[in-house]
């Protein structure tokens, strides 16, 4: 009786971390795998031979800038730098979903995670405007901790070897900068998040509204006021906690965890909030887990706890991983004290520790561009013009928006940004639409469907409106009323001498 008792104590003092690891490594996977999968589906039409940023291009444009082939993979680390044609890119991306599903299935050890962190880093380096967001090197950042929650060769669910717990605290730090980044970005940068009234914009604004956006943009907004609080909640004050003992680390991971849950109900922010799930896991101890997850997974944990052996190498290169992580946390640290704090930014070449933050303002007006074309003379003005659907942004007014996430629609998400700002900002727009006035497979699958599948439209243009919700239950059956601000691309067709000229210029019609 009185070794049982002490074995609980023991366990309650101590606890271990063998579920935790299991739980991080299968999410993980999953993420790793939906962004693999993205790759698999868009990496060619993106930035293939060609792509509308073609990366033969972006890596001659390095070389230079930085003097030699072998300073721009110092810079910018990649496997593509050695080999990067069409089948390089789908090679990458296929590898690293079929060693992802490994993963889900429940088998890691330190050298496939490795090879995952470095091919996905690959995709990220050289991926230019379509993977400048921060979960991109969030991901690698977080895919390069979970090498070291595994031992180097032993790939079992529960191997002989306990998750180091200086890994696990790397965890919680990660999470730390995550959440506290995004909540400070916020106080910082905007009076709408500070008095409150953020989200009576934000789920009608953000990027790719879900389907369940209009119903949260028409709650109270007393009840979206709560909401901003719940948010500081989440992101200024639990991460304070994920370093308390026990009880208060377990309340600040299951608050973040709640938090991101929510922000996955409403709208479609990737595999972001996914993604956030992961450290925020390091957080809850196998005492947690136990009361959640099957009974027998929770027995074959404790089993290889009973017979776990110790290794000595394994806990070296933990602590020799954290010294590294500290150092290189300096600049991150000091940038989230800063007034002039900066988010989503590496300060490394391998983004091992990485700033972060999201929406440190919220536009009050959404701006859509509609991609348009035609076969008409359109001198007369009475042309019939036909919408390119995006995938996910809204263009019709009867479409519920749909569920994307975790899934990542690159495209949709560059054209967010761009109805921000002009088409010299973002000119890879104007190679666009010449490849959608050929007809070009690629340009037109980013689309979810070509409105000219026999021959291409004679004239393209793209026109700018401003959305917004129409309310529930309304006689038409709309989700969306909108306004016609003007042109953003006046029309074009391939014999307008002014877009080749300049095409040619950059070099992408020879």
């Amino acid at each position: 009786m009185d070794s049982e008792i002490h074995a609980v104590h023991h366990e309650a003092s101590s606890p271990t971390y063998w579920l935790t690891r299991f739980m991080i490594l299968r999410l993980l996977g999953i993420i790793y795998a939906v962004a693999f999968l993205v790759a698999i589906n868009q990496i060619v039409p993106l930035i293939g031979a060609n792509g509308l940023l073609p990366v033969d291009m972006f890596l001659k444009q390095v070389t230079q800038a930085l003097g030699s082939g072998g300073a721009g993979f110092v810079r910018l680390p990649s496997v593509f730098w050695l080999w990067h044609s069409d089948a390089a890119l789908l090679t990458v991306a296929w590898i690293g979903f079929i060693l992802s599903c490994i993963v889900v299935a429940g088998y890691a050890n330190a050298p496939l995670l490795g090879l995952l962190w470095f091919l996905y880093m690959s995709i990220v380096h050289l991926g230019q405007d379509w993977y400048g967001y921060g979960w991109e090197i969030q991901l690698t950042e977080t895919g390069f901790l979970a090498i070291f929650l595994c031992p180097l060769l032993d790939m079992r669910p529960f191997p002989q070897r306990a998750p180091p717990m200086p890994i696990i605290i790397l965890f919680r730090w990660l999470s730390f900068r995550i959440m506290l980044g995004s909540g400070l970005i916020k106080l910082r940068g905007s009076e709408m998040w500070r008095n409150g009234t953020a989200l009576y914009y934000y789920f009608e604004t953000q990027p790719i509204p879900g389907p369940l956006s209009r119903w949260f943009h028409f709650l109270p907004h007393a009840v979206l006021k709560i909401g901003v609080w719940f948010n500081f909640l989440a992101e200024v004050v639990a991460p304070f906690f994920v370093f308390w003992p026990r009880v208060g680390r377990h309340i600040a991971g299951s608050v973040i965890i709640l938090f991101q849950l929510t922000i996955i109900l409403s709208g479609n922010l990737s595999f972001l909030n996914w993604l956030t799930i992961v450290p925020a896991l390091a957080c809850l101890d196998d005492g947690f887990w136990a009361k959640l997850l099957p009974k027998q997974l929770v027995k074959k944990a404790k089993t290889a706890a009973d017979n776990a052996e110790p290794s000595t190498p394994m806990l070296t290169i933990a602590w020799s991983i954290t010294v590294i992580v500290a150092l290189l946390s300096i600049q991150p640290a000091l940038n989230l004290l800063s007034p002039g704090q900066v988010m989503n930014s590496s300060f490394d070449p391998l983004d091992l520790v990485n700033t972060y933050g999201a929406f440190g303002s919220v536009g009050q007006e959404r701006d859509n561009i509609i991609f348009e074309g035609t076969n008409d003379d359109t001198t007369g003005g009475k042309a019939n013009w036909k919408p390119y659907i995006y995938k996910g942004l809204p263009v019709l007014l009867n479409q519920r928006p749909p569920q994307i996430a975790p899934y990542q629609l690159h495209f949709d998400w560059q054209m967010w940004f761009a109805s921000m700002s002009t088409p010299d900002q973002y000119p890879w727009t104007y190679n666009l639409i010449w490849k959608l006035l050929h007809n070009d497979p690629g340009a037109v699958s980013l689309f979810a469907e070509n409105p000219f599948p026999n021959k291409p439209p004679r004239f393209i243009r793209a026109e700018i409106y401003r959305y917004k919700f129409a309310k529930p239950g309304n006689s038409q059956g709309l989700y969306w009323t909108r306004e016609k601000l003007g042109d953003w691309i006046p029309i074009v067709s391939v014999d307008n001498m002014q877009l080749v000229g300049y095409l040619q210029s950059i070099g992408w019609v020879k």
